[in-house]
């Protein structure tokens, strides 16, 4: 499963409203590290197919999505869960702060 785009409009729906937990990329891209997040966040989205969505919002074409999120830097992933933050992972550090914030859902 790839990840799936989600805008300022469709935030809620998507995210907050969903009954999965849903892992939210905060990235642009013209952010080098979040380019490299990219390829292990597609990855991981494959090996938790069923259990867990993974979205990403492009923070330039979404302001208010990452407003809303406090987003100060990028790459910022959170994971919800009942539409509640439950983690949040800042900056790139390879898979395994990945892997440690998908353990909470």
């Amino acid at each position: 499963m790839a990840l799936i785009d989600v805008t300022d409009q469709d935030f809620r729906q998507k995210v907050t409203e969903n009954k999965t937990p849903v892992l939210v990329d905060l990235h642009a891209v013209w952010c080098g590290p979040c380019r490299l997040a990219g390829p292990i966040l597609e990855e991981l989205s494959k090996e938790y197919e069923g259990q867990i969505d993974f979205v990403k919002i492009d923070v330039d074409k979404n302001p208010a999505s990452a407003q809303a999120l406090q987003v100060m830097s990028i790459p910022t992933t959170i994971l919800f869960k009942d539409g509640k933050e439950v983690g949040r992972q800042i900056g790139f550090g390879g898979r395994k702060p990945f892997e440690d914030l998908l353990a909470k859902a």
